[in-house]
């Protein structure tokens, strides 16, 4: 005769001895729950592959591990640069479940696998020359040619062409404020001839910071000295440096060492947006205006101007080219009033990150926007205009001062756009404006 109470007491002690695997509780193991126990370390996912429920028996799951993680429960560390993942001569230092390469220069990114190599804008404009500054300037000829910092653009031309520190300078510096932390990689530099005679620095250090204070002069890896690097040995050619490591910082300073005659520079950066994975990393090259990459037949206004009703004297929107010159240098329209606009279309989608803009002068009278609007369509029909990222109002950008520096705004965050329309808010005299947009192909 069998005796039911014996028989639920094995049960009972036999479910006691149980012990729920793979996140599962219950007396036989038969629900699901993510608090409990897993066998499975670092994050490994545990499943159990027989039919029942039952996770007491070591076979009847196995643990699926995280990339870095193997073994039974996922217990070992794998070397992960054992599979060499550092691309173009970057050093891999395995991490606990990860990796890290030190790229050399122009290199970055997770496996440097791309290149830093942008020309960030002293040869092109898109630097300009309110970011430029200097310890000393000199003058020559009786003090009437000025060879300041603005001009210290490579391949720059003229007869006044470099930025040359003064002769009593015994610590002499040039500046680029690049308005915002960058990844420098590198530097090419280029003298110039002053009088007939070749000038150019033939070594230099270079110092960065990122508030425009306090700077730390660029060294190699482990080295106690401030890297010295080699500069140019005649007064055309190129020197290009790279920066092992890459240097982040807003601002950069390069100071002479060695000079021959002078210290005298042309140059250009060679670097990178911060985050090279943004969607603006590196987009900041001039769309056109200057260079008539943007044909004329690309530009339009709601208007133009005429001086004295003299058809010769009309400023068209064809004009409003960044540094043009001449008697009618730039667009001006026939009214002041914010309902002027002038127009550019760049005939295909483009990524637009900002804009530099420009006044004028018109028979001796300075003329500047003040303020401005920026609006774009990918129709040229539907206009959206650029909003404020923190109040949501539409964006009024702080426009020029005079009629020739330039005046450089980001557009943060960046927009796609085919068409693209600068509205005139505030201005100088009359408004008066050249310009030129900055971006990217997408």
């Amino acid at each position: 005769m069998k005796r039911p109470g014996i028989v639920s007491s094995v049960i009972l002690t036999a479910a006691a001895l149980l012990v729920c695997l793979c996140s599962v509780r219950g007396n036989y193991c038969e629900r699901q729950d993510p608090a409990a126990r897993t066998p499975c370390k670092n994050d490994g996912t545990c499943e159990i592959i027989t039919p029942t429920r039952r996770g007491d028996v070591f076979n009847e799951y196995i643990c699926k591990c995280q990339p870095s993680f193997e073994g039974a429960h996922c217990q070992t560390n794998v070397n992960d640069c054992a599979k060499q993942p550092c691309k173009n001569g970057g050093v891999c230092r395995d991490l606990d479940g990860d990796y890290t390469c030190q790229c050399p220069s122009p290199y970055v990114g997770k496996q440097c696998q791309q290149r830093c190599v942008s020309l960030l804008g002293m040869e092109g404009g898109a630097i300009v020359e309110s970011q430029i500054s200097a310890s000393s300037v000199h003058y020559g000829i009786l003090g009437l040619q000025r060879w300041g910092p603005e001009l210290a653009r490579l391949n720059n031309h003229g007869l006044v062409n470099a930025w040359t520190s003064d002769a009593h300078d015994r610590n002499p510096w040039i500046e680029i404020n690049m308005q915002k932390k960058m990844r420098l990689t590198g530097i090419i530099t280029q003298g110039a001839s002053r009088l007939g005679t070749a000038e150019y620095i033939k070594a230099f250090k270079v110092a960065s910071s990122f508030d425009g204070n306090t700077f730390t002069s660029h060294r190699l890896d482990g080295q106690r000295r401030d890297k010295v690097f080699v500069g140019n040995t005649d007064n055309e050619g190129t020197k290009t440096n790279l920066f092992n490591p890459p240097i982040v910082a807003q601002y950069i300073r390069i100071i002479p060492v060695v000079c021959r005659r002078a210290c005298t520079l042309r140059m250009e950066l060679v670097g990178c947006e911060l985050n090279v994975y943004s969607n603006t990393a590196g987009c900041s090259e001039p769309r056109g205006m200057k260079s008539r990459l943007i044909s004329d037949e690309q530009l339009s206004a709601s208007s133009s101007y005429s001086t004295w009703g003299i058809d010769t004297f009309t400023w068209h929107p064809q004009y409003a080219r960044l540094d043009k010159q001449g008697k009618t240098n730039a667009w001006s329209p026939a009214h002041n009033n914010r309902s002027e606009w002038i127009q550019v279309d760049l005939q295909k989608t483009t990524r637009l990150t900002g804009i530099i803009t420009q006044g004028a002068k018109d028979f001796g009278v300075v003329q500047f926007v003040s303020v401005f609007q920026v609006s774009y369509s990918n129709d040229g029909e539907s206009w959206d205009t650029v909003k404020d990222e923190n109040t949501g109002d539409d964006m009024l950008f702080q426009g020029n001062i005079d009629n020739n520096s330039h005046k450089k705004n980001l557009f943060e965050p960046p927009f796609y756009a085919r068409y693209v329309r600068v509205v005139p808010w505030e201005w100088h005299e009359r408004i008066a404006l050249r310009m030129e947009l900055l971006g990217c192909d997408d």
